[in-house]
């Protein structure tokens, strides 16, 4: 985690779909001085197919904080809103509030429910 970069962001767009692995995941996707990136693609919701399906979910708190961070009360408000991000080349370890020191870590949060 020695090469993380802390940069700010422009959401381009978002998604909630089943990431062709038959689960519930959400995407932001971002631009940053470094490129495009995506943000996501953690399971949320594991459906009945699954041996391990479980009804709860972090879903909800996923979908929440990435609406919080970027200040909306709607996630099709997303795009075109600025972020932070705390990043390396292959992945997006955080995403964080443009003004406040609010940041959002989905491993670490997630992590914590267990």
């Amino acid at each position: 985690m020695e090469n993380i970069k802390t940069m700010n962001a422009i959401i381009e767009s978002v998604s909630i779909n089943d990431d062709d692995r038959g689960l519930l995941t959400a995407y932001l996707h971002l631009k940053h001085e470094d490129g495009n990136q995506g943000f996501g693609g953690y399971s949320l919701y594991l459906p009945k197919t699954y041996t391990h399906h479980q009804l709860m979910s972090c879903a909800g708190h996923f979908i929440w904080r990435c609406m919080e961070i970027a200040g909306v009360d709607s996630w099709e408000k997303l795009p075109g809103k600025t972020i932070r991000v705390k990043a390396e080349y292959s992945k997006i370890h955080e995403i964080g509030n443009i003004i406040n020191n609010d940041w959002f870590n989905p491993a670490l949060d997630f992590k914590e429910q267990k």
